[in-house]
């Protein structure tokens, strides 16, 4: 009786790199990083409703080129999960696209409020302005279990010397997961540092984890190996 085929067959003589995985991070590094520039410091948690129409009045054009940016960064970003999850085995390759497709997920409900509130920004009503915004802000602190969603496998796989990834791949990822589980604390938060969406979740979070998908990014256009193919 034949033995039944093994689902992944490992392909140790597949060139390294690939040229669409680096163009597709370096086009997400740079919609990202654009975006984040254009709308540069948005309102705080602990701001007043007149605080939020205000920031909204004056920087409405901001807002929509950010939630342009996010929206167009977002097929970018999918090719980019998809390439990625050739470089990693199963069952870490799984746990990975769905942190990956939860982030796509959450980027575009992050991205409806903003795109709403920037719309008809000069009618806002304060009270329903600093409750919409509410709603955004939580995005930080409960896109903390996305990232660690994405994060940590390709960390443990990174730090164990497995499926080819980099021992420093591994630190960064480590480092990235640790401060994302601090940073959890800022759904209890209500003004300075931790407050929600605040410098933790949007500059030191945001920053190590964006700096991590990019090198991973580029490491697998550059130096990666595709290790497992569905047969």
């Amino acid at each position: 009786m034949q033995e039944p085929q093994s689902q992944y067959s490992q392909l140790a003589g597949e060139s390294a790199g690939s040229r669409a995985l680096l163009v597709a991070t370096i086009a997400w590094a740079v919609l990202m990083g654009a975006g984040l520039v254009v709308l540069g410091t948005p309102p705080a948690a602990s701001e007043t409703g007149e605080q939020v129409v205000a920031w909204f009045s004056e920087n409405r054009d901001a807002a929509r080129w950010f939630v342009w940016a996010m929206t167009v960064a977002t097929p970018v970003l999918a090719v980019m999960i998809a390439l990625l999850r050739r470089l990693i085995p199963s069952p870490y390759r799984d746990v990975f696209l769905i942190g990956g497709v939860s982030w796509i997920v959450s980027g575009a409900v992050f991205s409806w409020s903003w795109g709403g509130m920037a719309l008809h920004a000069t009618a806002l009503e304060p009270a329903i302005a600093r409750a919409v915004l509410d709603v955004a802000v939580f995005f930080g602190p409960v896109f903390t279990g996305t990232t660690v969603t994405m994060i940590a496998p390709v960390t443990i796989l990174a730090l164990q010397n497995q499926a080819g990834l980099p021992r420093w791949i591994g630190v960064w990822g480590f480092v990235a997961v640790v401060e994302q589980a601090v940073e959890t604390i800022t759904i209890f938060g209500s003004t300075g540092f931790t407050q929600p969406n605040g410098a933790m979740n949007f500059q030191l979070g945001a920053g190590l984890t964006i700096g991590w998908l990019v090198v991973f990014g580029i490491w697998g256009g550059l130096r990666g190996r595709q290790h497992y193919l569905v047969v």
